[in-house]
């Protein structure tokens, strides 16, 4: 397809998104966009320094590869470097958009359709404490292109949709915001589901209705799935991402493989195979998905890796190299998740006398030291569910709390409504756990 350049290392990256948004608010409709784009990197290697160029235009691409090429200086040995040894040189067509589930072909009218019938079945307006409510529609198709002078050649798609119905409502003058998002492949599967939207939303008025504020203190937490999947992504996820080590000593030395770094229940993987949001059968390198254990069964045995830091740590790739638009790829996670357990989640429910069920999460963050602000909270009282309570933020230590994890549930779930950045890029990923108990967590 390219004339790549001799004894230079060369590869392009091509990305072509096409986006919808739709939005009403109060019945008015506030955003109605539909756009395309497409976004392309060029990069030279020769050894000493990489040359990259960013464009929008195709038919400038060769063009942009001579012109870096003529920058570099050839090097007969290049493809010993190193920094590109790991690049993948895989050929692969995987295109599963296509045909009568292209998001493309959703009209104008359908969407409309979906959040309007949405919005009159599932918001009663008649609520005395209901301040405003709306709907959201949001798709995004992707097709990503990746060559390299190594012989990849690989064309690969993902799309995704979504609905989102939510309310305010004001209870003596505190306003609880909250909804329903439902993520899905296929504009199909985005229907039929009144049911769902309408449960969330009354859970959001009971919480508005009835909440109290938590007394601060340290608690036993059972986290729902929802909550496990971001703890999951945010707390032990990000310090998998290997190229965190190469400049960090003293993390090379704290995250040792083969390592007890948690309860032996508890075991995490990565796997961009699976058709979730994280979906990346290749990565922005050529290399191919794979599933990584993380932790198996407490023990520390695996990380996420682009070419770079698989070389630099003596270890192998993992399909973890990712780009947004024209970014330089780096390491990321793809659909992350803590493994099912055997335990009942209603017994493990039933074995906490007094604690917290952390039902969703708003945000988390969290390297060491773990912060997470509590969408739904609700007491615990001899192993049931009771009293909502509102609850700032949950803090923990990340290494104490992997060991603290004393329960897990056979319940896994995987949540696709997740997206990550890091260095200014923003990818798509997922995110999955089950049921947890946790012996002590500290809440304000």
């Amino acid at each position: 397809m390219f004339h790549f350049p001799k004894n230079l290392f060369t590869d392009v990256r091509i990305e072509t998104n096409d986006y919808v948004n739709y939005c009403t608010v109060n019945g008015e409709v506030e955003c109605n966009n539909h756009s395309q784009t497409v976004s392309i990197l060029i990069r030279v290697f020769d050894g000493n320094m990489w040359y990259t160029c960013s464009i929008n235009e195709r038919n400038r691409i060769q063009e942009e590869i001579d012109n870096l090429a003529d920058l570099a200086q050839r090097n007969e040995k290049i493809y010993l470097h190193p920094a590109i040894i790991n690049f993948g040189s895989h050929r692969a067509r995987i295109l599963n958009c296509e045909g009568e589930t292209d998001l493309r072909k959703v009209t104008p009218g359908q969407r409309e359709e979906l959040v309007a019938r949405y919005i009159s079945s599932c918001v009663d307006q008649s609520i005395e404490e209901l301040r405003s409510y709306g709907g959201n529609y949001y798709s995004t198709h992707r097709i990503k292109e990746y060559y390299s002078s190594k012989g990849a050649e690989i064309v690969q798609d993902m799309q995704r949709c979504s609905v989102w119905v939510g309310s305010a409502f004001e209870v003596e003058g505190v306003t609880t915001w909250g909804g329903k998002n439902i993520q899905e492949a296929t504009f199909d599967r985005l229907r039929g589901r009144e049911q769902e939207i309408t449960e969330a939303l009354g859970r959001y008025l009971d919480y508005a209705r009835n909440a109290e504020d938590i007394e601060p203190g340290d608690y036993v937490c059972v986290l729902a799935p929802a909550a496990t999947a971001l703890f999951t992504h945010e707390s032990f996820g990000h310090k998998s991402e290997s190229d965190y080590m190469l400049n960090d000593r003293a993390l090379r030395e704290e995250w040792v493989l083969g390592k007890k770094v948690g309860n032996e229940k508890v075991s995490i993987c990565d796997d961009g195979s699976l058709r979730h949001n994280g979906y990346t059968p290749y990565d922005d390198e050529g290399n191919q998905a794979r599933e990584t254990w993380l932790i198996r069964e407490g023990v520390l045995t695996g990380r996420l890796h682009d070419s770079k830091s698989a070389w630099s740590l003596g270890e192998e790739v993992t399909g973890n190299s990712r780009a947004d638009g024209e970014g330089v790829p780096m390491v990321r996670m793809t659909n992350t998740y803590m493994a099912a357990g055997g335990d009942a989640p209603q017994e493990i429910l039933r074995s906490v006398q007094d604690g917290l069920y952390i039902y969703s999460i708003n945000y988390g963050m969290g390297s060491s030291t773990f912060t997470m602000q509590p969408d739904l909270c609700y007491r615990i009282r001899d192993g049931r569910i009771c009293q909502p309570i509102r609850v700032n933020v949950i803090t923990g230590n990340v290494f104490q709390t992997l060991f603290d994890i004393d329960a897990v549930g056979d319940d896994l779930e995987i949540f696709d409504n997740f997206s990550c950045s890091k260095g200014g890029q923003t990818v798509q990923v997922s995110a999955g756990g089950p049921t947890i108990r946790v012996r002590r967590l500290t809440v304000n």
